[in-house]
């Protein structure tokens, strides 16, 4: 054997370069040295110190700017035609730094409070670093080995961070190969879908005359039980990858059930009722009740524990889409919020929201771990039948260590360190919430419960016309407001110097009409509550230097 080792070793040339026809050519040497030299360090150097060494200011001095037209990058994004032989290093980093990369959004400045995306830690971008050098597939052990230990360890952890079960369960369960806590995946639509297959492939057991479902498929199956359908009920502000998941399994975007979410944007369970009476009715199969943990919309957390208790009667699962609110489980001053989630069959999290990870990480907990085997998979080549491969229960196959990234946050953030990040955007929210009260040509429109909260310029009179005016001027005032909301949120995202998102809401203080709301997310630590007073003050200008503002005028005159 040693021997053998010496003989490789021998001579550097033999090591490293490939006896073939091609050795010989320069072509073959400068294309072999992408993989064995630093090509073009100095610049990838420059760039990285510039960006991945402080990612906030570079977001502050180079993104803070107007957006250039879609039109314009589409002109430069035209051309369909791989090159045919490589381009010099240097020249590709100054087009990415030209013309790519000081036109990203600038998702980790303060003043960018849109969506989810916030600043991340500052190790986590050398990690990520390494992480792409490594290149570990967590599909299998043979390529990822100690890193498929580590994950289930994150996903212990977070499965004990929901459901609590004693030190007796995780030594039974965490390394099962048979089975899994929990599945991470690219986020949570793939959560969302993985928890409804499981559900749906035991939703219909085997029997003497039935295969089971998983294995004949819903026809046969609606069909051995005698159902005329399968429906999932959930709250009107249900996220839309749920239809995505009626769509792939096979349900049918009707199978998806919308209940109407009442002034708190929390599921109406009056509502939730006579559904339930209408599908026993119609003899439809109820496969799941999804409780929501926090709305993308507004962060709405439903009566979780209520839920819980009308599923247990209905014998259906319970599955509870905590992509959002998750996190702040971790909150032991908010934790409350989230009774009865410990009963969901399955939790939907997302890591990339508030737990301050890069995009891509997002898990689906299963509260027994038995329900993995309803969806596990097996091949000859990989995820083999008795290994411990991760994807023998996951819908992805292969996938990157993001899990690690995770990993490196519960250990150097810690417990409560998270909880004084979330105490802090839930708590900005809140006193976001009550400078928007005072300012008489805004209106809250949905309290935060969470770190969001949404709201919409309104000047006081045409709110007190909106209240008193007749039906068909109250129609043109609200549809203009809509139209005039609609473009301070796309003028102010075009200036770039601030960015909210917007969305459409139907208020129970306002008939449940189609409103157009301003929407924010408080989870970037640095936005401070100057910045937002600053933006309101931006919107307001806006909203004033807008014509829709003379014609609401004029309708009120």
């Amino acid at each position: 054997m040693q021997n053998s080792l010496d003989r490789l070793n021998h001579n550097e040339t033999e090591k490293t370069t490939p006896h073939d026809n091609y050795s010989d050519t320069q072509e073959w040497q400068e294309l072999f040295n992408q993989f064995t030299t630093n090509i073009g360090e100095k610049a990838l150097s420059e760039l990285e110190e510039k960006i991945a060494d402080d990612p906030v200011g570079y977001c502050c001095r180079e993104l803070n700017k107007p957006v250039h037209e879609l039109a314009e990058l589409e002109q430069k994004f035209s051309s369909v035609f791989i090159p045919e032989i490589p381009i010099d290093t240097e020249k590709y980093i100054q087009n990415l730094n030209e013309n790519v990369l000081n036109q990203v959004m600038p998702v980790s400045s303060p003043t960018f409070v849109g969506h989810m995306t916030s600043a991340l830690p500052r190790h986590l971008p050398a990690l990520g670093k390494i992480l792409t050098a490594l290149n570990q597939n967590l599909v299998k052990l043979e390529t990822s080995h100690v890193l498929t230990v580590l994950e289930r360890q994150v996903l212990g952890m977070m499965h004990k961070l929901v459901y609590g079960c004693d030190e007796s369960f995780y030594k039974q369960w965490l390394h099962s190969g048979d089975y899994a806590l929990a599945a991470f995946c690219s986020g949570g639509t793939l959560a969302n879908l993985t928890a409804m297959w499981a559900c749906r492939n035991q939703l219909m057991p085997a029997d003497e005359n039935f295969a089971g479902l998983k294995r004949e498929g819903l026809a046969r199956g609606l069909l051995h039980y005698g159902y005329n359908g399968v429906a999932i009920l959930v709250s009107e502000l249900g996220h839309y990858s749920l239809k995505k998941t009626v769509d792939v399994l096979g349900f049918g975007q009707d199978a998806l059930i919308s209940v109407d979410a009442d002034k708190n944007g929390q599921i109406c369970i009056d509502s939730l009722y006579s559904h339930l009476k209408n599908l026993r009715q119609r003899n439809i199969k109820l496969m799941a009740i999804v409780g929501i943990a926090g709305t993308t919309e507004t962060g709405s957390i439903d009566p979780l524990d209520v839920l819980a208790d009308i599923a247990e009667r209905e014998q259906c699962h319970f599955h509870v889409d905590a992509a959002w609110g998750g996190a702040s489980l971790l909150s032991e001053r908010y934790r409350y919020l989230f009774k009865g989630i410990e009963r969901a069959d399955t939790v939907t999290i997302d890591a990339h929201k508030q737990m301050y990870v890069p995009m891509g990480t997002g898990m689906v907990l299963f509260r027994q771990p038995t329900l993995t085997d309803s969806i596990a998979q097996h091949a000859n080549y990989i995820v083999r039948k008795g290994s411990k491969d991760l994807g023998r229960h996951t819908l992805e196959g292969s996938r990157s260590a993001m899990s690690l990234m995770l990993h490196s946050n519960l250990h150097l953030l810690g417990r409560q360190g998270f909880a004084q990040l979330i105490d802090s955007s839930i708590e900005k929210a809140q006193q976001f919430a009550d400078i928007i009260r005072q300012q008489e040509d805004f209106e809250l429109v949905s309290e935060p419960q969470l770190c969001l909260l949404t709201y919409r310029y309104i000047p006081p009179m045409v709110l007190t016309a909106l209240r008193n005016a007749p039906e068909s001027v109250r129609k043109k005032l609200h549809d203009t407001l809509n139209i005039l909301n609609q473009n301070i949120q796309t003028i102010q995202w075009a200036a770039g110097k601030f960015f909210i998102s917007r969305t459409s809401l139907r208020p129970v203080q306002w008939d449940r009409q189609p409103t157009t709301v301003l929407r924010v997310v408080l989870a970037n630590p640095l936005t401070t509550l100057e910045i937002l007073e600053c933006m309101l003050e931006d919107q307001r200008e806006l909203a004033q230097q807008n014509p829709l503002w003379q014609t609401l005028q004029n309708l009120i005159n």
